[in-house]
This record gives C-alpha cells, sequence and structure tokens, in this order.
C-alpha cells in the first residue's frame, strides 16, 4: 500500500458491452494486476455472514446493494485477499471493474484507494454496442437480455449513474481507449496507458 495507506488502483469504466469483463479478465492474467469485479465480489460473499444475510436479504426484493454496504463488502473482500496472499498492495495495482458504481461509492472509496488511472473503454457507436449485446444475449441463450429496448435502458442507466465518474476524477486521471475492435487491439490501448503507470509506481517495489 501506499504511504497514505490506500490502495494503488485503476478503475476499468465503460458502457454494458464496452468489453470490460473481456478486458479484465486478460488484464488479470499478468504478474502485477489484481483484478476485482463487483460480480466476483458479491459471489465470492459468505451467505452466512452478517453482511451474506444483509446481501441475500436485499437481493431476494430486487433492490440494489446500497452504497454504504457495498463498499463495507468490498472493504472486507479486499481485507480477505491481503490476508490469504493474493493481493499484495506493495507489490500489485488493484484494477477495480463495476465499482464504483457512482460518484457517491467513488467518494466512500475515497479514503481506501489511491485512482492512479481511469481506463475508459470508449463506445462512440451505440449501435454497434447494441449489435455487440444482441449477440451476446443470442449466444448465451438470455433472449429477454437481446431485446433493444432493455439494452438501451442499460445504457441511459450507465449515463446517468457511472458515466458521471468520468467528470468526477477529472481529465488527467482518465485514458480513453476506443472499446469497438479486435480484443487484442482493445488490450493494447489498455496496455500502452497500464504499463508506463505501473512501471512509474511499482518498479522500485520489484527491485
Amino acid at each position: 500500500m501506499s504511504d497514505s495507506k490506500r490502495y494503488r488502483s485503476a478503475l476499468l469504466l465503460g458502457a454494458p458491452g464496452a468489453g470490460k469483463g473481456t478486458q479484465g479478465k486478460a488484464l488479470g492474467t499478468i504478474p502485477g494486476i489484481l483484478h476485482l469485479s463487483s460480480g466476483d465480489m458479491f459471489r465470492g460473499l459468505d451467505p452466512n455472514s452478517d453482511l451474506g444475510k444483509v446481501f441475500r436479504d436485499i437481493s431476494s426484493r430486487g433492490e440494489l446493494v446500497p452504497d454504504d454496504l457495498t463498499i463495507r463488502l468490498w472493504k472486507q473482500h479486499v481485507e480477505g485477499l491481503v490476508a490469504c496472499g493474493k493481493y499484495r498492495p506493495a507489490t500489485d495495482l488493484l484494477l477495480l471493474d463495476g465499482i464504483p458504481r457512482n460518484v457517491n461509492q467513488a467518494k466512500l472509496l475515497g479514503a481506501h484507494i489511491d485512482v492512479l488511472q481511469v481506463i475508459h473503454l470508449n463506445c462512440k457507436d451505440e449501435n454497434a454496442v447494441v449489435a455487440r449485446l444482441k449477440k451476446r444475449a443470442l449466444k448465451e441463450g438470455r433472449s429477454d437480455d437481446g431485446k433493444e429496448d432493455v439494452i438501451r435502458r442499460r445504457l441511459e442507466v450507465y449515463r446517468q449513474e457511472t458515466q458521471p465518474l468520468l467528470d468526477h476524477y477529472g481529465k488527467a486521471l482518465v485514458a480513453d481507449v476506443e472499446a469497438i475492435g479486435l480484443p487484442v487491439e482493445v488490450l493494447e490501448g489498455v496496455l500502452s496507458g497500464l504499463a508506463p503507470l505501473m512501471r512509474r509506481h511499482f518498479a522500485n517495489a520489484l527491485d
């Protein structure tokens, strides 16, 4: 962890269909990067723990997990990763995917993370994203998720709730990467920003 006792982190942001899952998994295989998605965090929650019982109750009602509870769960999860040696703050960049979900969560997380870069998988062609999501839903046998009105509603929720994070963190921290292209081409764009950042902040820890 840095001198400020905050985890040195990068955020992976992008609208539904931008390829965050694909890029996150690829980046997570690189030594020195710990990829943490909000989905993995919730799935890994012990259902018999106090937080697990609260989460199960909220989910059963079809409600979103409140921001303060999400951050408490995130903190507990990260501390568990440190305790078992899966995440070494001195040498690993923490890559967050799906959290923070909104500006309020970002403010709550501010006490715990030092955001070094925001990787924005930018989809300028919304129709291309819609087509990609339709194709994915068909491939995975989730026809309801492939309906265009459902997809465009998800994109609108992203614009209203998550996209303001780009302004919250500021242009100096945001690295725009074109999201429509071959996964390896997108990965090349992401790494062109991450590589010098990691050399600057973590190279000494590896000597």
